[in-house]
């Protein structure tokens, strides 16, 4: 028979949730602002740095932790093929997306074309890690909160592809890490609160078992980790390219850009 699932929310992985989106937001916007060099070419190495600092970890690690933070009363593990692949889906729909943008930053249409894009990746980032969800029980979606979760994901992609080319300054970059952060949490819970969990199996307990499953109890400490390190190697390889190359050149070719026009 089935039976409704008792869910509960951890607070201490709520918050860990947000700092990764916010740690995210930060090297996304540092990142950023280097993909476009001055001659008008694209930077294949800060795209990529992007593309991970805002899929991998503004939106994947956020994700990820934050389905953590879902407590239920039965024995959970995810699927690492579909974990994986909505890894690489968030990393690849962000670079592209932040080239797009960084190609004439200052048109609006532009960045809402590929916020809309962005907004489509985000959400197979979210349900697609939801559907690695392995457990002795189904989810039944309800629709509506599905439909508001994906208007919520585009805004939240445009405006973090807006805030990624247009801020500038130590204090403004960190207040629009703060909207990014809460931006992208908006979206991952909206999208959680549309699943209701049932439990079709007499043995809650029981820890599914098959190819490529992962315990959830083994996940927390390795996605935080990733996160991080990837962070840090992101932040080194900032500091280089500023050793060595020199200032910023997003800000001159954004500032020529609006001359033109």
């Amino acid at each position: 028979m089935d039976a409704s699932v008792a869910t509960s929310w951890q607070a201490g992985y709520i918050a860990v949730s947000y700092a990764m989106a916010f740690i995210g937001a930060l090297a996304t916007l540092s990142a950023a602002r280097r993909i476009r060099r001055r001659d008008g070419s694209i930077s294949m190495g800060n795209t990529v740095a992007g593309g991970i600092a805002l899929g991998g970890i503004a939106v994947w690690s956020m994700h990820f932790v934050g389905m953590l933070a879902l407590q239920m009363d039965l024995a959970l593990a995810y699927a690492m093929p579909q974990t994986l692949a909505s890894l690489f889906a968030g990393i690849v729909g962000s670079a592209l997306a932040l080239a797009f943008v960084a190609q004439a930053p200052h048109r609006l249409g532009r960045v809402l074309v590929a916020g809309l894009l962005l907004g489509a990746g985000v959400m197979v980032v979210h349900y697609l890690g939801m559907d690695g969800m392995r457990f002795g029980g189904t989810i039944r979606w309800n629709y509506r909160i599905v439909a508001l979760s994906a208007v919520i994901g585009v805004a939240a992609a445009s405006a973090a592809l807006w805030l990624a080319f247009h801020t500038r300054g130590l204090l403004a970059q960190a207040v629009a890490g703060l909207a990014m952060a809460t931006a992208v949490c908006a979206f991952h819970y909206t999208g959680m609160a549309a699943a209701d969990y049932v439990c079709t199996t007499p043995d809650r307990m029981a820890q599914p078992a098959g190819f490529g499953y992962v315990s959830a109890a083994a996940l927390p400490n390795t996605v935080v980790l990733w996160a991080m390190s990837m962070a840090l190697v992101i932040t080194l390889y900032l500091l280089y390219q500023a050793a060595t190359q020199g200032p910023d050149h997003l800000e001159i070719e954004v500032a020529a850009s609006h001359y033109r026009a």
